[in-house]
């Protein structure tokens, strides 16, 4: 359950978008202070949603978001190199996005797990409204 959430107002110019008036709000520091995650955590979340900032990369999540496939497959699908998709893989496996399993001379390729499809679900929902 969402805590519910303050509102915390202090006068402030529409245009620039700058309080009037300083009014620190100590409660909502605290708050706020205390539920910021820490600097390395932040960093990571951010390097994480970086990788999501491809639009190659996407496409490749939502082959596999249909199937576990190799790299020619991927090439094929996506009409790229197997050199293009193999870089973008292992960005993306690098992040814990995708894994691999070795068949014979074949690898495949998968979804980490499901939170790669949720991430991606959220964001469709995100820019889908109106």
């Amino acid at each position: 359950m969402e805590k519910e959430k303050k509102q915390h107002c202090c006068h402030h110019d529409t245009e620039t978008l700058q309080c009037e008036a300083i009014e620190v709000h100590e409660e909502l520091l605290e708050v706020v202070n205390h539920n910021l995650p820490n600097e390395e955590e932040l960093y990571d979340l951010a390097e994480l949603f970086k990788v999501f900032g491809d639009s190659t990369r996407i496409r490749i999540l939502f082959v596999l978001f249909e199937a576990e496939v190799c790299v020619c497959d991927l090439a094929a699908a996506l009409n790229m190199t197997q050199s293009a998709v193999s870089h973008q893989l292992r960005i993306l496996k690098q992040n814990k996005l995708v894994k691999s399993r070795r068949e014979g001379k074949s690898i495949f390729y998968s979804l980490a797990d499901g939170h790669v499809r949720t991430i991606i679900d959220q964001g469709r929902e995100h820019i889908e409204e109106d």
